[in-house]
């Protein structure tokens, strides 16, 4: 890659920005679907950041665990302290680690970047919790004659109540949903929450973003075989469901499942639709925040036309500055090519490459709420 470097770096010239670097990772036979995912979190700055704090703040510590947290912690804070701006890294520890941990990874067939990603964030919870919590009996058990004034806020293992953990992998992309249902009998309003990482949403030919979540937040009829248990009329009644974003995440994330199983063919099949995904996106579906203001930094693209077979890569943004990187590839890219991943709006097109997960970070006010 080192003519493709120098090519990087001549382009953006003195506009390189100070102390960022741009490096391609190697792929491992069908890494791809990794190399790309890693890619965006890494241009994820907050992510980024907090991430090379964890592994100055544990590197140095005599009992440091070889998990996926400190072998990514790891690998980010190489390609963050390498002396030349460009480059190619061999993301091997990581993936290694990867593969041992989860067998679906193994193989070396197509894997799915949306499935990664999951693995991975939910992974990187457990562990800092784990490391939280084992912190906490240490503490305790060093210190048992200090006494909390107000006694203990969080039960014992064996205790009833436990206060969930809020990790920094919660505060980037955690958001929260809630199903409200009304029964249409006597108007009560039942509403559940629950966390998410991501949105996944249903897609549509020649759609966008925005008519997506409407979609996903629209009223859905609970009747005949449907109907909802009202606790107020001690009954099954008929209902209206709707899903709305409570609590917006800092990081929002969002699936396009361009992957749908269709019965008659009994597979799946990718859903090559086009769906515009706006460089700007305002949430309007949300509880009380009507005005949540997104910008979208990276997008992760599927390159093939099904399933199980194809291709990812990555398209960032980093100091205002589009790139393009394809496993050890990296390149500039104008703003105006972000476009041409939307999908196609015809059912069959010599276009393959579509956006399936896009990462947005939410500005102005509230943004670190």
């Amino acid at each position: 890659m080192g003519a493709a470097g120098s090519k990087l770096e001549k382009a953006l010239r003195d506009q390189f920005p100070e102390g960022e670097r741009y490096f391609g990772l190697e792929n491992f036979g069908n890494t791809c679907y990794c190399n790309s995912v890693l890619q965006a979190l890494y241009f994820c700055v907050p992510f980024r950041e907090q991430l090379l704090e964890y592994f100055a703040s544990t590197k140095n510590g005599a009992d440091a665990e070889d998990n996926l947290l400190m072998c990514l912690a790891d690998l980010f804070t190489q390609i963050s302290s390498q002396k030349k701006k460009t480059g190619v890294i061999a993301p091997k520890r990581f993936v290694q680690r990867l593969k041992k941990q989860n067998e679906l990874f193994r193989s070396y067939m197509h894997q799915d970047a949306h499935e990664f990603l999951n693995f991975l964030l939910n992974e990187l919870v457990d562990i800092l919790e784990k490391e939280a919590q084992a912190t906490k009996s240490d503490q305790e058990t060093s210190s048992p004659s200090e006494k909390i004034p107000n006694g203990p806020k969080v039960a014992h293992a064996n205790g009833v109540h436990k206060e969930p953990l809020v990790t920094w992998v919660h505060k980037n992309f955690q958001g929260i949903l809630t199903n409200e249902t009304r029964c249409l009998r006597c108007e009560t309003v039942t509403a559940r929450d629950e966390t998410f990482f991501d949105l996944s949403l249903d897609i549509e030919q020649n759609s966008s973003i925005t008519s997506c979540l409407k979609n996903f937040s629209s009223t859905e009829t609970l009747n005949a075989e449907d109907k909802f248990f009202c606790d107020k009329c001690c009954s099954l009644q008929e209902a209206q469901k709707r899903m709305k974003i409570k609590k917006p995440p800092h990081i929002l994330v969002i699936h396009l499942k361009r992957f749908k199983y269709i019965e008659q063919l009994g597979r799946y099949k990718k859903l090559s639709y086009r769906v515009v995904f706006p460089l700007e996106l305002k949430l309007s579906n949300t509880v009380e925040d009507a005005d949540s203001e997104y910008s979208l930094f990276a997008v992760v693209v599927h390159v093939g036309s099904g399933p199980n077979h194809g291709h990812y890569i990555s398209l960032v943004k980093s100091h205002n500055h589009w790139l393009f990187f394809d496993d050890e590839n990296v390149e500039m890219i104008d703003e105006s090519a972000v476009q041409t991943f939307f999908g196609s709006a015809q059912e069959y097109s010599s276009n393959t490459d579509h956006g399936y997960i896009l990462f947005y970070e939410r500005i102005g006010n509230g943004s670190r709420s």
